[in-house]
């Protein structure tokens, strides 16, 4: 992204390519098929818009920021939107934004089953699918991600990698090593009866908001 028109082309073309899609099928964008099978198709668009739209798809809700003050806004409005009492944010970072933005917030363990919200980083997003990678690694994501009702995620465009492959390739550079567990979260939490009736929430988050920084 480049220049100051990067979150008005961002968000204009993923609206449009929603409305020109037409249809409400909810699912995971699956790599494509080539002659191989060993190689994908390059992106069709930018990492970032290609990130938006299938985590759209999978009924996930995406915020472009321009910079941290347009982040620190946008938190701003969705709390008083969503009027919570107090959310739980693990990670220093997160909360000093939470602070600026006004939220009220904790970090205490021992208060984790009963938040309202929780704020997460991430290790990468993953544009292919529109998922996000955490790991055991970062301060209690995997708790935050099970009990919250509500999970907002707060990443910069430097963690956007095309592929699931760079992104777990990403994290063993980073530690040295592989972290005990890596989750990818590609949309709400969500399941289906015996009649294929599709619940959102029923093992986790209700709800996934991801706010992308421009941090290049």
């Amino acid at each position: 992204m480049q220049g100051n028109d990067s979150k008005k082309e961002i968000l204009d073309r993923l609206k449009s390519s929603l409305r020109n899609r037409g249809d409400k099928t909810m699912g995971i964008n699956q790599p494509p098929e080539t002659d191989s099978g060993e190689f994908l198709d390059p992106l069709e668009d930018s990492p970032e818009f290609v990130f938006a739209r299938n985590l759209v798809q999978v009924n996930g809700k995406f915020s472009f920021c321009e910079n941290k003050q347009e982040l620190i806004s946008a938190l701003s409005t969705l709390y008083l939107e969503q009027k919570w009492d107090e959310v739980y944010a693990p990670e220093k970072e997160i909360r000093l934004y939470l602070d600026m933005a006004g939220i009220p917030n904790q970090h205490d363990p021992e208060k984790i089953n009963t938040i309202q919200a929780g704020f997460t980083g991430c290790e990468y997003l993953v544009a292919r699918t529109g998922s996000i990678l955490v790991s055991s690694a970062q301060t209690h994501s995997r708790r935050v991600i099970a009990h919250s009702p509500q999970h907002i995620v707060i990443a910069k465009t430097s963690q956007i990698v095309n592929e699931m492959k760079q992104g777990l390739e990403g994290i063993r550079r980073k530690y040295g090593r592989v972290p005990g567990m890596i989750t990818a979260i590609t949309g709400p939490s969500r399941t289906a009866d015996i009649e294929k009736t599709l619940v959102l929430g029923a093992h986790g988050p209700e709800e996934l908001y991801v706010f992308l920084v421009n941090d290049n």
